[in-house]
């Protein structure tokens, strides 16, 4: 496999609003500016090497800008029928193209020519009169994206908040951090003094769990951190331990699950433990480059790692190797990507934000140009947004469009955050509590 980096253009694309000019000197790196007891000497390293501040804003070579094969506009057409691309303008030469990347454009007897058929005759109507209505809960509805959010409570975690998470069905929430985890019930959402649920201690009171999964079905919890182990938690009826999965590094920076729940990812540093979930065994320590394995995640057959050398590689699940790499000449801070695992989207240290279609050769960025420490995304399970939380402000940007939705500011840092399944809440984690908002349609 050849270790040379792929230097694929990218389409570059302001968010909405005024882009924030880059500062020469960034806030220092780390997750926590005051040092928790104990765990510190592990948390130091959590991010791999320190952060070493950037010099004067990088000059990109005209090479550097140049468009890919995906646009932002090629992107929304995919999701537009023909009479919406007509009525979007794009010439009559051009439909037929559109319509290949779109499922819902009908194609006629040729490509790009109109649909068309004669009446149905009355045998056809007649059987179709006698087909039974289709039931409301299987129909598909287009999701709506949030325009707004409202702040409805504070969970009073009473230490740094570094991986959290929400139960659509239950609308639980665990807070996650040094010590313990902490289980909320819907009741205490909308109270800003009430006691959790439930404390689950760690095995060790040293122990800190900074980054953490929800299973699929929400029945499953799954934590790693700064410990000797993995750690999947039962959520029903009573969250207690089910399995301790022995690691074989201090710390486990980054987690991803399989749609299916069978695997789980657990990257550390310089490498990436792949394990059977079902059978609670070990299949590979999987080796990925030591500064490229901060930030670990999976689509369908291909799991991606990403870190301080600025590339985002991707690798075969089956096989194990290397497919790709992206030099993004940034820090990649963060990645996850949307629910058709169509689209791999990865947090920089500029709050930029590249899009990397996971079958095609597209790829663009939605530039920030804001240096930050950290940067936390989260696609919404509905499909139609996403947030991204830079620093102490979150926002929500509508997908395909990347048109803001809404805006969070913060007093503190935003360490990680969440959105329910259902879409009704989101949930931040900072220096001692979470917030709770619920999202407004």
């Amino acid at each position: 496999v050849s270790g040379e980096k792929e230097e694929a253009p990218f389409r570059m694309l302001g968010a909405d609003g005024e882009p924030e000019e880059r500062r020469d000197v960034p806030e220092s790196s780390g997750v926590s500016s005051q040092r928790e007891p104990q765990v510190q000497h592990q948390l130091g390293s959590l991010y791999g090497v320190p952060w070493q501040p950037p010099g004067p804003p990088i000059q990109h070579s005209p090479a550097d800008q140049e468009t890919s094969a995906v646009t932002q506009q090629q992107w929304h057409l995919q999701g537009l029928g023909r009479s919406e691309l007509q009525a979007a303008g794009l010439p009559e030469a051009q439909l037929g193209e559109a319509a290949e990347s779109s499922p819902s454009f009908l194609l006629g007897s040729e490509v790009g020519q109109p649909y068309s058929s004669s009446p149905p005759s009355e045998e056809v109507l007649s059987l179709l009169r006698a087909i039974p209505p289709i039931p409301d809960e299987v129909v598909v509805r287009q999701k709506r994206a949030p325009h707004g959010s409202w702040k409805v409570g504070t969970l009073l975690h009473g230490k740094r908040v570094y991986a959290v998470a929400i139960s659509g069905s239950t609308h639980h929430v665990y807070t996650c951090g040094s010590g313990y985890i902490r289980v909320w019930d819907e009741s205490a959402l909308q109270a800003g003094d009430k006691a959790p649920q439930a404390q689950l201690d760690l095995q060790d009171p040293q122990d800190c769990v900074v980054t953490c999964k929800l299973f699929p079905d929400e029945q499953s919890l799954i934590t790693g951190g700064a410990s000797q182990a993995v750690t999947l938690w039962d959520l029903a009826p009573t969250p207690q331990v089910r399995a301790r999965l022995t690691s074989t590094g201090p710390t486990c920076y980054s987690l991803a699950v399989s749609s299916d729940a069978h695997i789980c990812l657990a990257c550390f540093h310089g490498f990436v433990e792949i394990w059977d979930l079902q059978n609670q065994i070990l299949i590979r320590k999987h080796e990925v480059p030591v500064y490229g394995s901060r930030c670990v995640d999976i689509t369908g057959n291909i799991f991606w790692t990403g870190g301080e050398d600025t590339t985002l590689y991707s690798w075969d699940l089956r096989n194990y190797q290397r497919l790709h790499q992206h030099d993004l000449q940034n820090e990649i801070l963060s990645i996850t990507h949307d629910p058709g695992e169509e689209w791999v989207l990865a947090g920089l240290r500029t709050s930029d934000i590249a899009f990397l279609h996971t079958r095609r050769n597209e790829q663009f960025k939605a530039v920030m140009k804001k240096y930050t420490r950290h940067h936390s995304l989260k696609f919404a399970s509905c499909g139609s947004y996403f947030v991204t939380a830079i620093d102490t402000r979150l926002s929500g940007l509508e997908a395909p469009s990347l048109q803001k939705l809404f805006q969070i500011e913060e007093s503190s840092g935003i360490l990680c955050c969440d959105v329910s399944s259902d879409n009704q809440y989101l949930v931040m984690g900072s220096k001692s509590s979470a917030i709770v908002y619920q999202l407004l349609y």
